[in-house]
C-alpha cells in the first residue's frame, strides 16, 4: 500500500454571505475532491489539543499523528531543520517575521508578500547590524525567516503577528511568562524596536514604498522552543520511507524531524501563484519509489488571512483541478493499491483573517475499498462520514494499515 496526504492549509472556513451561505468548500467546483468523497470514508478531525493555539505547527503535528505536548517546541525549531540550521545546547529558536507596521499598528504579517531576493537583503543587513552575538538571524523563505537566541527562556508569551492585523503593536510585544523570562522578553524587545529603526529607510524598503509597496519595516519574533525529540514516522507506523513537498519551512521542517525528505519543486511559492502541477507532479514520482507522500499546499491559508473569499474559492479550486485530479488520475492506473487523504489543517475563516480551534473534514479514499454514503467534500457532509469525530493519533492510525 502506497499512502498520500494532500493537505490544503487553513482550507475549512465558516458560512459566507457572499457566498450564499456557504463555505468556500461547498461553493468551490471540486469534482475530484467530492469524487474522493463519494469513493471513499469522511470524517472529521480534531487538530488542535486544548490549551494550544491553532497555529499550523500544532495541527500539522497533530494530523501525522503526535503527541502535541510532548514533542512541540516552537515553530523556530521545526523551521530550523528544514533550513538545515542545527540547534545547539542553550540556544532557542523562534520564527521571525518581517512584517508592516503603519501608524504604530500591524498592517501584516507578510511586509506584503515581500519577495525572497528582497527579505534576503534584509535579514542579511539586520545580521550585519545586530547579528553575531547572542542573537543571529538566518534567512528563509519571503516574510518567514529565523531567530536563534543563545541562552533565551521559552517562558515568553509571543503574539503570532497574523493573529492581530490591526492591532497597535505595543499592545503585543513579547511578555515573560515568569521571572525567569523577564530577559528574554527584553531583549527580544530591544530587538524589534531598533529593527524598525534600521529597515525605515533601508533602500530595499525605499523602493518597495516607490512602487506602493508596503515596506518591511519590522522584524517580529514568536514561538520559541529548543530542539525537539520526535520519533520517526517509519518507526511509528512501519511504513518504510517517505517525503515532504512543500513550500513552507515549517511544514518541511517537521517533515525533517518525522523522518521525511523534503522535496524541492521550482516555483513552489506557498502563495495562489505556487507551482501547483510541478508539485503533484514531484507528488506523484515520489509515490513510485516511496511509502509515503506528505503534500502540503499553503495557498489557502494565505487567502483566509486576506480575508479574500473569491482567492480562497480559487486556491480550492485550483488544488482540485491542479493536483488532485492528476494524482488521482494517474494513482487509478497503477496495480498497487494507494491511500489518498485530503483534508486542511485547520479552518482559516476569511470574516476572522485568522486561524481557529474548530474540527475539519477529511476523507480517506483507497483504490481498493468501497466509500461511506458522504458524496461531497465539506465541513458540514464529513460529519455524516463513517469515521466520525476523531481527535489526537486517530486519523494516522486508520490512514495506514499496518501489516499484520
Amino acid at each position: 500500500m502506497k499512502y498520500i496526504i494532500i493537505l490544503g492549509d487553513g482550507m475549512a472556513d465558516e458560512p459566507i454571505d457572499m457566498l450564499g451561505g456557504k463555505t468556500p468548500l461547498q461553493a468551490a467546483d471540486k469534482p475530484a475532491i467530492d469524487w474522493l468523497a463519494a469513493h471513499g470514508r469522511s470524517g472529521m478531525l480534531a487538530t488542535v489539543p486544548s490549551g494550544f493555539a491553532p497555529g499550523s505547527e500544532i495541527a500539522n503535528l497533530s494530523v501525522l499523528g503526535y503527541d502535541v505536548p510532548k514533542v512541540f517546541e516552537g515553530r523556530g525549531s521545526l523551521e530550523a531543520a528544514s533550513m538545515g540550521i542545527p540547534i545547539e545546547e542553550g540556544e532557542m529558536a523562534m520564527r521571525c517575521n518581517l512584517i508592516t507596521i503603519e501608524d504604530g499598528k500591524i498592517k501584516n504579517h507578510s511586509a506584503g508578500h515581500i519577495s525572497n531576493e528582497e527579505a534576503a537583503q534584509l535579514i542579511e543587513f539586520l545580521q550585519q547590524e545586530l547579528g553575531g552575538g547572542d542573537v543571529n538571524f538566518f534567512p528563509g523563505v519571503s516574510y518567514r525567516h529565523l531567530l536563534k537566541l543563545k541562552g533565551g527562556s521559552k517562558r515568553i508569551i509571543t503574539t503570532p503577528p497574523h493573529d492581530v492585523p490591526g492591532t497597535p503593536y505595543k499592545e503585543v510585544l513579547v511578555r515573560p511568562a515568569d521571572a525567569s523570562g523577564e530577559a528574554t522578553a527584553k531583549r527580544l524587545n530591544e530587538l524589534i524596536e531598533r529593527s524598525q529603526e534600521l529597515l525605515a529607510n533601508h533602500p530595499v524598503n525605499l523602493a518597495r514604498k516607490a512602487q506602493g509597496k508596503d515596506p518591511a519595516n519590522s522584524i517580529w519574533p514568536w514561538s520559541p522552543g529548543y530542539r525537539p525529540q520526535m520519533e520517526t514516522l517509519m518507526s511509528r507506523y512501519g511504513i518504510k520511507n517517505g517525503v515532504v513537498i512543500s513550500a513552507v519551512d515549517l511544514i518541511k521542517g517537521i517533515g525533517v524531524y518525522a523522518g521525511l525528505t523534503p522535496i524541492e519543486v521550482e516555483g513552489a511559492t506557498g502563495l495562489y501563484d505556487t507551482n501547483y502541477e510541478g508539485k503533484a507532479q514531484a507528488a506523484t514520482d515520489a509515490l513510485k519509489t516511496h511509502d509515503f507522500v506528505f503534500l502540503h499546499i499553503e495557498a489557502s491559508d494565505e487567502a483566509g488571512h486576506e480575508g479574500d473569499v473569491a482567492l480562497k474559492v480559487r486556491t480550492i479550486e485550483y488544488l482540485d483541478h491542479r493536483v488532485v485530479r492528476p494524482i488521482l488520475e494517474e494513482v487509478s492506473k497503477w496495480a498497487e493499491p494507494v491511500s489518498i487523504a485530503v483534508l486542511p489543517d485547520h479552518p482559516t475563516p476569511c470574516k476572522l483573517r485568522t486561524h481557529t480551534s474548530a474540527p475539519i473534514p477529511f476523507v480517506i479514499y483507497r483504490t481498493n475499498e468501497s466509500g461511506d454514503d458522504v458524496q461531497v467534500f465539506d465541513e458540514f457532509a464529513a460529519r455524516k462520514g463513517s469515521y466520525g469525530n476523531l481527535s489526537g493519533d486517530q486519523f494516522m492510525e486508520c490512514f495506514i494499515q499496518r501489516e499484520k
